[in-house]
C-alpha cells in the first residue's frame, strides 16, 4: 500500500503534497469510487476543497500542487503550459546516459493512441548524469549490468514525457512496466526489493501567482525509493534536501 501523502507547502491559495508512488491523483471513469485519492485525501488533510492543477503519474512519487480555487488552479496551470515553472525529476536508466543531454522527441498527446489519430506535438527533456554503476550480474545477453542515477528537467509536459523519451533514446527507467525492460525490472526486484517505478518529481520552483515571490518546493525521497540507492550506494550522491526524512 502506498505510504500516506505529506503537507509540504501550504499558504492561503496553494497547497504543495508528497504523492506517494501508487496513488492516483484523482479519480477517472476506470477507478472504484472506494479507491483512495491523493485529490481527497489531502481534503482531509486540509479541511477544505482543493483543485488539481497538474498530472504525476501513478507510479512515480513526488511534489504535486493544488489550488485552493478554481481560478489559482488556473493560474497555476497556465503557468505550466507557458512553461513558467521549472522541474526536476530524478530517475534510474538502464544502462549509461551521456553525461548531460537533451531528447528533442515529439509525442502524441495520448501515449496509448495511435500516431495517426493525434498529431505529435513538440517534447523537450534535458537531463544531467549523477552516478554510474556496474554491477556483475548477468542481465540478458550481458555478463554485466549498468545502471544511471539521472536528474531530469523536463522542458514540457506531455502524458508520460519522461518515460517515454528515455525509452525513445534505449535507457528505459527501472520499473516502468509500460515502456522498461521486463528484465532489468526483475532483477532489481530480485536483488534490492524494488517493487515500483524509479521516477520522483524533487523539485517545483515558480513565482506564486499572488505575490510574485519565488516559490521553491522540495519533495525528499519516498523511503522505498531511498532504500534502492543506499543498497547501489548512491544515497551520498543527492542534496541533502533530496535525502531528509
Amino acid at each position: 500500500m502506498p505510504s500516506k501523502p505529506r503537507i509540504l507547502y501550504m499558504d492561503s491559495d496553494i497547497v504543495a503534497v508528497h504523492k506517494p508512488a501508487g496513488l492516483k491523483v484523482h479519480r477517472d471513469g476506470y477507478d472504484d469510487p472506494r479507491a483512495e485519492v491523493l485529490l481527497q485525501v489531502v481534503r482531509n488533510q486540509t479541511g477544505r476543497w482543493i483543485y488539481p492543477v497538474h498530472r504525476l503519474d501513478r507510479p512515480a512519487s513526488g511534489v504535486v500542487l493544488f489550488g485552493f480555487t478554481p481560478d489559482m488552479a488556473r493560474t497555476l496551470s497556465d503557468h505550466f503550459r507557458q512553461r513558467k515553472v521549472g522541474k526536476t525529476y530524478l530517475t534510474v536508466t538502464r544502462g549509461y546516459v551521456e553525461p548531460s543531454g537533451s531528447i528533442d522527441s515529439p509525442l502524441t498527446p495520448n501515449a496509448y493512441a495511435p500516431k495517426h489519430d493525434q498529431e505529435p506535438k513538440p517534447a523537450l527533456t534535458l537531463y544531467e548524469r549523477l552516478a554510474t554503476v556496474e554491477l556483475d550480474y548477468p542481465v540478458g545477453p550481458f555478463a554485466t549490468c549498468r545502471y544511471a542515477l539521472v536528474a531530469v528537467y523536463p522542458h514540457t509536459g506531455r502524458m508520460h514525457q519522461i518515460r517515454r523519451h528515455f525509452h525513445h533514446i534505449r535507457h528505459p527507467l527501472i520499473g516502468d512496466t509500460a515502456y522498461g525492460d521486463a528484465r532489468h525490472n526483475r532483477f532489481f526486484r530480485e536483488h534490492f526489493e524494488c517493487r515500483r517505478l524509479l521516477l520522483a518529481a524533487m523539485e517545483l520552483k515558480l513565482a506564486h501567482p499572488r505575490t510574485g515571490r519565488p516559490l521553491h518546493v522540495v519533495a525528499p525521497l519516498e523511503e522505498s525509493f531511498k532504500e534502492v540507492l543506499q543498497k547501489i550506494g548512491w544515497l551520498h550522491q543527492l542534496p541533502d534536501a533530496w535525502r531528509a526524512g
